[in-house]
Parts: structure tokens; C-alpha cells; sequence
């Protein structure tokens, strides 16, 4: 049986407004200035505590602040985690094809686990998951490929796949030495044929498909 595991910010869900609708709260707290959506966006990817890193190197806060600024961070954004974010066009219709036709399907993302099943089952998408592993699952996130190599674990034999959008998910996948898809309308920094991939797609209608040609060729 073949096993498809999904990175979720940047691949299944767009949740960089309310990322960046928490970073700014987080910052109006300290009677700092606001960071824009791209500046913010680009700082995703690696999970809260890095990400918070980076907000706090932009605005000038001691990194001895660091952990309360995560937690603050936390605060803001578990209270309001799915006003802005959405599914990215066509995800729900894949995921239930690809269930349909069999698939066991997985998450692995660098977010802490308990917001990111909080958003799935906000968005109506954790029905379509049998394992969620997050970024706080094991001591390693990643592009260690020790996360997802848990989530395959737990879902059993058979043929392997990863779902990404990012630099992180490229290394990732090639870490664990598994077939990558790479979406190409997520996060990721440099030109999408620069990450090694087994393919590339920019429409989630066309993934069931792409994996069909994965199964059949292995």
C-alpha cells in the first residue's frame, strides 16, 4: 500500500496571514513596530521557536527573551489560528480522492503538533489523516528526516511519498530517501527546479494522478 505524508504550512493550507496577524500581536505587545506579510512569510518553515528568532533579530529583543516570546507567540496564535488561513484550491477534493483510491495519508510538519490538528480539524481536513507528527513530536524537526520517517513507521509498509513546498521539505525527503512532489505555490526561497524533486505541480487536482504514475512505476 502506498503511504502519501503532507508537509501542511505552504502545501495543504495557506496559514501565513494568520502567522503574521500573531507575529505583529506579539510584537504590539513589546510597542513594536509591525513586520510585513512577506517579510514574516519568509521567516516560516523551520517552526514557532525559529521563527520568533528571526522576528525577534528584526526588531531588536534581546535573545534572552526568547523563551517568553515563544510562549506569547503560542498565546496569540492558537487563539487565532484558522480566522485567515485556508486550504490551498483543490486540496479537499485531492485528499478525498486519494483516500477513496486507497492511500493512507500523514502529516509532518515543523508547527507544533496541537495546533496544527487544531487547524486541520477547524479546516475539516483531519478527517482525510490517520497520523499527525509535529514539530514538537520528537527532540529533532525537520530537515532531520527522523519526523517523517516516524510518520511513514506509523502508517506501515509500502511504497513511500512526501508532499512539500519548501527548501526544508526538499532536504527532508531526500534525507529519508523518499519520492518527493514539490507545490510550487507555497513558501519556498529559490526557483523550484533548483530543489531535487521526483516531480513538481501547481494544482492539486492533478496530485492524485501524478501519484498513480508514482505507484504504477514503482
Amino acid at each position: 500500500m502506498t503511504s502519501i505524508v503532507f508537509d501542511l504550512d505552504g502545501t495543504l493550507v495557506d496559514s501565513a496571514p494568520d502567522i503574521h496577524a500573531a507575529a505583529n500581536r506579539m510584537l504590539s505587545d513589546e510597542g513594536l513596530a509591525p513586520l510585513d506579510l512577506e517579510t514574516v512569510t519568509s521567516f516560516i518553515g523551520n517552526g514557532i521557536p525559529n521563527l520568533v528568532g528571526l522576528l525577534m533579530r528584526a526588531r531588536g529583543i534581546s535573545a534572552d527573551r526568547h523563551s517568553v516570546m515563544v510562549e506569547r507567540m503560542m498565546d496569540h496564535y492558537s487563539a487565532r489560528a484558522t480566522e485567515l488561513t485556508r486550504p490551498y484550491p483543490g486540496v479537499p477534493q485531492a485528499l478525498e480522492r486519494l483516500r477513496s483510491a486507497g492511500y493512507r495519508l500523514g502529516v509532518c510538519t515543523n508547527k507544533f503538533k496541537a495546533p496544527a490538528v487544531q487547524i486541520l480539524n477547524a479546516l475539516d481536513l483531519g478527517q482525510f489523516f490517520d497520523v499527525v507528527v509535529g514539530g514538537d513530536s520528537l527532540s529533532v524537526k525537520k530537515p532531520d528526516p527522523a519526523p517523517l520517517r516516524l510518520a511513514f513507521e506509523r502508517m506501515g509498509d509500502g511504497i513511500h511519498a512526501y508532499v512539500g513546498d519548501s527548501e526544508v521539505d526538499a532536504e527532508t525527503a531526500q534525507a529519508a530517501g523518499v519520492a518527493f512532489a514539490l507545490f510550487t505555490e507555497g513558501y519556498r526561497k529559490s526557483p523550484a527546479d533548483t530543489l531535487p524533486h521526483t516531480f513538481l505541480f501547481n494544482d492539486f487536482n492533478d496530485l492524485p494522478e501524478m501519484m498513480q504514475h508514482l505507484k504504477g512505476a514503482a
